[in-house]
């Protein structure tokens, strides 16, 4: 079933790589795993994941903001580009200035 896939994070020289579904279901599993990666990463590479949810979106952005600068984002899975516009997120995960 599409979305079933475990997801997990890993540091991948300057990048965090996300693979499986971001879903709320996981989240607190992918928090603990990305917390020790995320300091100084560059990159958040997306292209293995599968979908998004708002708690995933979430757990993006809030890493974004931990990462000590804004990461660029790599991939753009199902449900991120609907969720970014809904949450009015930047590209790069950041909240827009209105």
């Amino acid at each position: 079933m599409p979305g079933s896939e475990p997801a997990s994070v890993a540091r991948a020289g300057d990048a965090l790589r996300f693979t499986g579904a971001l879903l709320r279901d996981a989240v607190p599993m992918l928090w603990r795993q990305a917390l020790p990666l995320v300091d100084g990463a560059q990159r958040f590479e997306l292209n293995l994941v599968t979908r998004v949810d708002s708690a995933g979106v979430a757990l993006l952005a809030e890493l974004s903001a931990l990462a000590g600068h804004v990461p660029n984002i790599e991939g753009s899975p199902p449900g991120l580009a609907e969720l970014r516009a809904a949450y009015r997120l930047l590209p790069d995960l950041d909240f827009a200035s209105t």
